[in-house]
């Protein structure tokens, strides 16, 4: 276990270690700082003294007299704590104010010798065999292009060094006795920093406990004082928040468990994080702990996990009828969601189920029927067309038997005029006899777009307007099929009034949650300053436009009225010079 200190034996060293890091840090630059300086002044007053020398010292070299120029420089730095020392190209001694240059081995090897030989000021600090000293070197070229000789000139470093150290005690001194004075603020800090904090830690805790209604004194420091206030305002707020979020939980919870639907909320691992009453009666009926649970363990079934694992992994939405057994077979229509946080941060998957066994079963039962009738009714037709074609053709001459087809024919329409009564018979009962504004009915859609498109074709082929169909053929809807071909019609017309020759007009249906119906053309487009009253009775984009082309302005406002009594609505995009979009979207039933 961790062993925890108090705050103010973490602020108080914290204090005093900063205070000492600092005070090394700003003498140990300033050590640097003050040692830099001196070298550089050293070096400066050298290359001073080499330049003064160095036209004396030539005299000497062209041509070379060794023994004028050692005594030169014996004599010249007699009374100078500098030392002199010149060498030739081949790197020996010529003259040394110190020792005898004969005694002295080859300086040709020298860093601050070679460096000055290539025409440049050298310069080296060492330790000094021959005088047993720190030495500062400094090489001068005689003269550039060739250079016929160095000049060093060097300085022994020991009184620098002894200066620096006397500085830097003294600095020391002084730094302790700073270090001792900021110990005792430190910790005076400390302390009247950490008090108040320990009294709001107590406080704290206690709200902690759940005692909210406790309130924090003000502290005499203005930032604390702030921060008193806002503990105290945070404990108010969590009150009431707490208490709002009982009573949403409550809502939630009763909400959650009185839904018909069944609903179970799932983490990124599969597992069961929430599950409704119903849901578990859907499934398997189960009473005991869900939550933590797979959600293989909650249903095994293989095309429900696929989803769950597309969408989990994805991101997309899926919905599919799946069939479990349990007692007899259940058809369960499953809607699959993303679950995100308030952050929009995907958390899981979100199961949505409905038990649509009865309504698969009467839709299996409408469909089956729907087969039927259309049986009845297509064989007396073939029989009354057949019959029909031989008549006309000519093919019967005997009067007789002319007689008898007339008769045949005569017995088919008997009969589909039954099942036609027998129809509206049973579409009677079924809506109770009700006078209706609509006369809604389960019809193709693909074949109610192609006759809208026969209705328009003639205008369209006279332009060279080719119109495209795009349509599931299996795709029904409930509407009042002429309605919606008036509707389908004056969009069409619409669009090919308005776009160029021999342009192409895009009829496409999209099925997802609501069918879309999509007239794309390659017209003139429209203004985004027009699309918002485009469906207003009477209203033009070009008026004279038009009228030449024998618009009356309420096509549009009849599409948007036909399509909001079937319980949809109809949209445009746009953009000029680029065609037109016009969409219905309806519900998948009325």
């Amino acid at each position: 276990m961790i062993k925890r200190k108090r705050l103010i034996w973490q602020l108080y060293p914290a204090y005093l270690v900063l205070v000492l890091v600092t005070l090394l840090a700003t003498g140990w630059y300033a050590s640097r700082a003050m040692r830099a300086f001196y070298i550089s002044q050293i070096r400066q007053e050298l290359i001073y003294h080499a330049r003064f020398l160095a036209p004396q010292i030539l005299t000497f070299l062209e041509p070379l007299n060794s023994p004028a120029l050692d005594r030169f420089s014996k004599q010249t730095v007699m009374n100078i704590p500098i030392r002199l020392t010149i060498v030739l190209p081949d790197g020996t001694v010529a003259a040394d104010s110190e020792t005898d240059p004969l005694k002295m081995e080859n300086h040709g090897d020298r860093p601050e010798i070679r460096q000055a030989f290539k025409g440049d000021v050298g310069t080296d600090q060492r330790f000094s065999d021959t005088l047993g000293q720190q030495m500062m070197y400094l090489a001068w070229p005689l003269r550039t292009d060739p250079v016929p000789g160095v000049l060093r000139v060097s300085i022994a470093l020991t009184a620098i060094e002894q200066s620096l150290r006397a500085l830097q005690w003294r600095l020391f001194l002084g730094a302790m006795v700073i270090a001792g004075l900021a110990a005792l603020v430190c910790l005076m800090i400390s302390r009247r920093i950490s008090r108040p904090l320990e009294i709001m830690r107590l406080s704290a805790a206690r709200f902690a406990k759940g005692d909210l209604a406790h309130r924090l004194a003000a502290p005499a420091t203005e930032e604390l004082a702030a921060l008193a206030q806002a503990m105290n305002q945070m404990a108010q707020e969590l009150e009431q928040r707490m208490a709002a979020i009982v009573q949403q939980r409550n809502e939630s919870e009763a909400v959650f468990s009185s839904m018909a639907e069944g609903v179970v909320a799932l983490d990124q691992d599969e597992r069961i994080l929430r599950v409704n009453a119903a849901a578990r009666s859907l499934f398997n009926g189960e009473s005991g702990q869900l939550e933590g649970r797979s959600i293989q363990e909650l249903v095994r079934n293989r095309e429900l996990h696929e989803m769950v694992r597309t969408t989990l992994i994805q991101g997309i939405t899926a919905r599919a009828d799946i069939a479990i057994h349990r007692t007899r077979e259940h058809i369960l229509n499953i809607h699959c969601t993303p679950l995100a946080n308030s952050a929009g941060q995907r958390m899981g998957a979100l199961l949505v189920v409905n038990d649509v066994t009865q309504l698969r079963r009467l839709e299996t039962m409408r469909s089956d029927f729907a087969a039927n009738v259309s049986h009845e009714i297509k064989t007396p037709l073939t029989a009354i067309q057949g019959f029909v074609e031989t008549l006309v053709q000519g093919m019967v001459t005997d009067p007789q038997e002319a007689q008898r087809f007339l008769q045949i024919i005569s017995k088919h329409v008997r009969r589909l005029s039954a099942i036609v009564d027998d129809l509206m018979q049973l579409a009677r009962l079924e809506q109770g006899d009700r006078e209706q504004p609509l006369k809604p009915e389960s019809a193709s859609i693909h074949q109610l777009l192609q006759a809208a498109i026969q209705v328009c074709r003639p205008a369209g082929e006279q332009k060279g307007i080719a119109i495209h169909l795009a349509c599931p053929q299996e795709l029904t809807a409930h509407m009042d099929t002429a309605l919606m071909e008036q509707a389908a019609v004056n969009l069409l017309d619409n669009a090919i009034k308005y776009s160029p020759e021999n342009s192409h007009i895009q009829v496409t249906v999209q099925v997802a949650e609501q069918i879309r119906i999509d007239v794309r053309d390659e017209g003139i487009g429209i203004a985004q300053k027009h699309l918002p009253r485009l469906f207003e009775r009477f209203y033009r984009v070009d008026e004279n436009r038009s009228r030449r082309l024998g618009g009356t302005g309420l096509g549009l406002a009849i599409v948007k009225h036909i399509v909001q009594v079937h319980g949809g609505r109809v949209t445009v995009e746009s953009v000029e010079g680029q065609g037109s979009t016009f969409s219905i979207h309806l519900p998948r039933s009325l």
